[in-house]
């Protein structure tokens, strides 16, 4: 038996296709009657697992095929009444079904047959056709029209952190599923009601045409004919109207079925039973009509003891729990060992969010969207922003308020630890001078937190009037956003764990699985790959690109297995994308260069340790250097256009060290990274 389903499964394509031959050949070829018993039989059968399928379907989507099936389901009983009306009309018979129902089930009785018929042709096509085909269209509309929403509700989980890129994948293709199927269900409906209309015709034709074969070629008195062929035409318009009736309820109920998490059955017994007064009231109702006079007693009394039965069976069941008592209930079972206990709040407090954004209280409505908030939406975009840029994923970011900050304050921290922090002015926007604004502005100097240039807290209504005089304005919640964004990225390298660094690679694995298999681990260890990494990030350099980064290491670790030089390495690698940045409209990239001596003073200060390399120049020294860089690059900034340090590859990294908390703005590459096609325009030179 299973080697049988196991075979049919298989070749379920075929038995589709030789379906639908079947059902052409059935409207060509003249059946025998036994044949057409089968497959009346087999269309009521059908009908009814289609009914029973939809009973127990928790959502709509699970039956996907529906419309499909719905059109073949239709085909199929037309072709049946094609082939018994063939019978009906050359023989005078169509087989045992149909001269059952013509005779068995309305007694023999045309008038009686003709009006169930009518019945049930007004049941499917009045009723339950026009129902079904009403809310398949709304739904299609209202599916259509909530697409947008859904797909803005995914993005935002899926920045948040909440659902992965799969998931998010998933709930899309589940969106696209949902409109095509109840676009697909509007217009199979239509199958439905012209099906029913076909019916009607159908038995109309019977009845008028074989009255007519009977008098003219089988020469039948007319009261005979009109008898013989009018049980035939009823017993097919029943045999084929029973099962399209099924099919109606099948489609209605699946477009007026909601997402559940139980069959129907069941929700509507949970739901009917969750009200325990509806089974008194309906029961005593019932009684009170029975002594009604004239009324039979004995009906109302049953159904009303029944309904009174059913209230007394519910009425001591509990009422769903809130879920402050589940809580509560799982606490106490898990003081008496029933349930495992909860989990500590010690063990909670433990734990370290990667990036936090903490708050003061008067800073909460700008997280609360109801109030009109942007904050929380414009930080969750952040993480896809730094995603593009870096190519790192970063964690969520948690936002709470903090009872130990001022009304306006927040700030940032990383792994627990604060890194930037800032204060905003309630009423207040900032307003900054791009370099060509006229005019002075009213209202309290400050300075912009991101980039600490000079800037203005202004009033909400001098906002035009800064604009009209060439000011930069931005509201409070740029200003933190703004700030956040700099601050991840400052700090990208020490949020990058191994975890992610082990999720980068399985996702490279999928696109360029020879260079993973190649390097990790037999070349390098995966901590050593996540320092390279990290080391990139730290100078703001992109790791997108982490096939190209993943092959220049795992060239050099033979080499050597030093991080920092790995990362150099990388850097040359990346060397068009990391000067594309700084190059200017005509590709010129404008450059401070040290002087030889210089250059080799630095060069002969670098120390070889067992922890790698340090640069050992003598403070005072070193603060000259500094000094003048910061005035070189002064002097380039003031006639336009922000330069870069340009140095051999060999001190690239230490100089970076060094000027990195005085000059954090200055680039500094190294002559292996200026790729060719690129002129190099000095602009300052550091000298001894």
């Amino acid at each position: 038996m299973e080697a049988t389903m196991g075979r049919l499964t298989k070749h379920t394509d075929l038995l589709a296709a030789g379906a639908v031959v079947l059902v052409v050949l059935m409207m060509i070829i003249p059946l025998p009657p036994m044949l057409v018993d089968l497959f009346i039989s087999l269309n009521i059968s059908a009908a009814l697992a289609i009914v029973v399928t939809t009973l127990y379907l928790p959502t709509a989507l699970d039956f996907s095929s529906f419309p499909s099936l719905l059109l073949l389901t239709t085909l199929f009983r037309l072709a049946i009444n094609v082939s018994v009306t063939r019978l009906v009309l050359l023989h005078g018979d169509a087989g045992g079904v149909v001269r059952s129902f013509g005779q068995f089930v309305v007694g023999g009785n045309v008038i009686v047959g003709l009006v169930v018929f009518l019945i049930l042709i007004v049941i499917q096509f009045v009723v339950i056709t026009n129902g079904a085909g009403r809310v398949a269209e709304v739904a299609a509309r209202f599916t259509l029209d909530a697409m947008p929403g859904k797909q803005m509700a995914i993005d935002a989980d899926l920045n948040a952190g909440q659902i992965t890129d799969e998931e998010a994948r998933q709930r899309r293709k589940d969106i696209a599923r949902e409109a095509d199927f109840y676009g697909a269900m509007d217009g199979a409906s239509k199958f439905v009601k012209g099906d029913a209309m076909a019916g009607l015709l159908i038995v109309a034709i019977n009845l008028l045409g074989g009255i007519v074969i009977g008098l003219l070629q089988q020469h039948m008195s007319i009261g005979a004919a009109g008898k013989h062929f009018s049980l035939l035409t009823v017993g097919d318009g029943l045999s084929a109207q029973i099962p399209a009736l099924m099919i109606s309820v099948a489609t209605g109920i699946i477009v007026t079925r909601t997402a559940s998490e139980k069959d129907l059955g069941n929700d509507i017994a949970s739901q009917i039973t969750g009200q325990k007064k509806a089974p008194l009231v309906a029961g005593t109702v019932m009684i009170v009509l029975a002594a009604v006079p004239g009324l039979p007693k004995i009906p109302f009394v049953v159904i009303g003891g029944l309904f009174l039965m059913l209230w007394r069976a519910i009425k001591d069941r509990p009422d769903p729990l809130t879920a402050a008592e589940q809580q509560s209930q799982l606490e106490q079972a898990a003081a008496q060992n029933e349930l495992p206990a909860p989990k500590d709040a010690a063990l909670e407090a433990l734990q370290v969010d990667a990036l936090e954004l903490a708050i003061g209280f008067g800073l909460v409505p700008l997280v609360d969207e109801s109030a009109g908030g942007s904050l929380l939406a414009r930080v969750k975009t952040i993480r896809r922003q730094i995603a593009s840029e870096l190519g790192v994923v970063i964690p969520p970011v948690r936002i709470h308020d903090e009872v130990g900050l001022e009304a306006h304050e927040y700030v940032v921290k990383v792994r627990g630890a604060e890194v930037a922090q800032g204060r905003i002015l309630a009423g207040h926007q900032l307003a900054m001078d791009p370099g060509d604004a006229v005019g002075q502005l009213q209202g309290v100097p400050t300075t912009e937190p991101a980039f600490g240039i000079p800037a203005t807290w202004i009033t909400d209504a001098a906002r035009a009037e800064a604009e009209a005089l060439g000011y930069t304005v931005v509201d409070r919640e740029s200003v933190i956003v703004t700030h956040l964004t700099e601050t991840i990225r400052a700090n990208a390298g020490d949020m990058l764990t191994r975890q992610d660094t082990r999720q980068l690679l399985d996702q490279l694995k999928e696109t360029n699985a020879a260079v993973v298999e190649e390097v990790v681990p037999d070349v390098l260890q995966l901590g050593e790959v996540q320092r390279v990494l990290q080391n990139l990030l730290r100078e703001g350099v992109s790791v997108r690109d982490l096939g190209t980064i993943v092959e220049a290491i795992g060239d050099k670790a033979r080499v050597t297995r030093d991080p920092s030089l790995l990362a150099e390495y990388a850097r040359q690698a990346l060397g068009r994308s990391i000067t594309a940045p700084h190059l200017d409209a005509e590709r010129k990239l404008r450059a401070i260069s040290l002087d030889p001596v210089v250059e080799q003073e630095v060069s002969e200060s670098i120390a070889q340790t067992a922890d790698g390399e340090y640069l050992v120049l003598e403070p005072s020294r070193a603060q000259l250097i500094v000094s003048a860089l910061k005035d070189q690059m002064d002097n380039a900034l003031a006639h336009g256009g922000r330069p870069v340090l340009l140095c051999s590859a060999r001190v690239r990294r230490h100089l970076r060290r060094l000027c990195e908390q005085a000059l954090p703005q200055l680039p500094v590459c190294s002559y292996n990274e200026v790729m060719p096609g690129i002129r190099v325009e000095t602009v300052g030179v550091v000298n001894a």
